[in-house]
């Protein structure tokens, strides 16, 4: 199996640790080798080259017959599935997976197949103030101003205003050039749809959509900013509810036609209807699959790789009780100078784990900039609302230093 592995993801030793429980053997395409993947086999692939890194695949095939391709985060997700088509492999369509990568072409064919989703318009790269004003005409106000390529809430803002939204629209541009995205890509404008926000996570078998958890975010989502602190599931939604995301999830996934693999889906529950704001073809991001265990205790990592292998497993049952993660967020712009409380965190009654993700010296850039979290924090119990309570508690335990940056200092050149 050939796993992609972007060098900044949290999740290869969780990955590996799964490829090991399979009894498999990896290779790790990444773009540099990773320090976690010890004595497994490396492959230097440019996960923003497509093209060149699907005809590497190929190219290694050849050498090296491989039985999947499998991405382990967003950035690898079309590599693999054009890498998958072309060796025969089991995936959805690299058409499929790439409108998951574009939010643009994402929403049209959700509007196409009539699918609930906040209403939208596409601002063009050279579009002024006459334009935009057109357009939030058109989605109303607030609205979402949102990059078509970025992921984890990066560059996602709300405005409520017209002169607000044109700020949106700048910062938002900045933030993509930043990104290294290709020049010229348009961004979103997106009608705000309020409601309790949930996360789904499924798994896709020739295009029938099996749940294996539905995470509420208890945290409201309401902006300016929409960083996610708080995943929960059980979800607390009622069974109508519950019914309504699960269908257009389904319905989703059928109009990107996506029909193999993970999907990691997130919607809103506003006025007795679901409303997809988002489809990914992967699994859930961070470290957050850490929550879920299904059958004898297999990891959510686990039942991704045996479903590219085609293997079966005893059971996508979730393993009961409730379970739940606290991504830390990050506040305030600077370095990390320490995490104080980390102790009386850990002796919180349900927490189970602690994990930092972000080491002392390090610079801490907030949303809408950045996109990572300090750490994560891990809870269970036998009711969601006890897990609720354990991260809120810890949460409260925990203090964040932050020193500020030094500025650079130029060096005086003479003559």
């Amino acid at each position: 199996m050939l796993l992609l592995v972007p060098s900044a993801t949290y999740r290869a030793s969780d990955f590996l640790d799964a490829a090991r429980a399979l009894d498999l053997e990896v290779i790790v395409g990444c773009d540099e080798a990773p320090v976690l993947i010890g004595g497994t086999r490396f492959l230097k692939l440019r996960l923003d080259e497509t093209e060149a890194a699907a005809e590497a695949i190929v190219a290694l095939d050849g050498l090296t017959p491989l039985d999947a391709v499998v991405a382990v985060d967003d950035q690898g997700t079309l590599i693999a599935a054009r890498a998958a088509e072309r060796l025969g492999l089991r995936s959805s369509h690299s058409d499929a997976v790439a409108a998951t990568r574009d939010k643009a072409r994402m929403r049209q064919l959700l509007r196409e197949a009539e699918v609930s989703q906040p209403a939208f318009a596409v601002l063009s790269p050279d579009a002024g103030a006459s334009e935009l004003e057109r357009l939030t005409r058109v989605v109303g106000l607030p609205c979402v101003v949102k990059p078509t390529t970025l992921s984890g809430s990066q560059g996602v803002i709300r405005a409520d205003t017209l002169a607000a939204a044109l700020a949106a629209v700048e910062r938002a541009r900045a933030i993509v050039a930043k990104a290294g995205a290709k020049p010229g890509r348009p961004l979103l404008v997106e009608e705000f749809v309020g409601g309790p926000e949930v996360a789904v996570e499924g798994v896709l078998t020739n295009g029938e959509l099996a749940i294996l958890a539905i995470f509420d975010k208890p945290d409201p989502l309401d902006g300016p900013f929409f960083e996610e602190t708080l995943y929960v599931t059980p979800s607390r939604l009622v069974a109508n509810d519950l019914s309504a995301v699960a269908l257009a999830t389904q319905a989703a996934t059928r109009a990107l036609n996506l029909t193999e693999g993970p999907v990691h889906a997130e919607l809103r529950v506003h006025k007795g209807r679901a409303w997809v704001i988002e489809v990914a073809a992967r699994s859930i991001g961070g470290l957050c699959s850490r929550t879920l265990s299904f059958g004898t205790g297999m990891s959510l990592e686990y039942l991704v790789l045996a479903h590219a292998l085609g293997r079966p497993v005893d059971s996508l049952r979730r393993t009961p009780g409730a379970a739940g993660v606290l991504m830390l967020p990050i506040r305030k712009r600077g370095v990390l100078a320490g995490v104080d409380g980390r102790e009386r965190a850990l002796a919180v009654p349900g927490i189970v784990a602690l994990e930092l993700t972000i080491a002392r010296g390090r610079r801490l850039v907030p949303l809408p900039e950045g996109n990572r979290y300090l750490g994560f924090v891990f809870a269970r119990g036998d009711r969601p609302e006890q897990v609720e309570v354990s991260l809120r508690a810890a949460l409260a335990e925990l203090e964040v230093r932050v020193q500020p940056e030094r500025p650079l200092r130029r060096r005086a050149v003479g003559r």
